[in-house]
């Protein structure tokens, strides 16, 4: 699934995300709307991770959908 897909299907997708990082809030994962960026900013603060790291994370995220 690509990211417009993610894009547009955030609603279902988020759940999964929540599961995958069950540290992000409901309203963390509402100011992400499906963008990319602004989800690895979100896993990288919440979890401290270096950006290569949370990119690496949410690519992995994608590729399991």
């Amino acid at each position: 699934m690509n990211w417009e897909q993610i894009k547009g299907n955030w609603n279902q997708v988020k759940g999964q995300a929540r599961e995958q990082w069950g540290e992000l809030t409901e309203d963390d994962l509402q100011k992400a709307r499906g963008e990319r960026e602004q989800l690895i900013g979100l896993v990288q603060e919440r979890y401290g991770l270096a950006k290569e790291e949370a990119e690496r994370q949410v690519d992995e995220f994608q590729a399991g959908l």
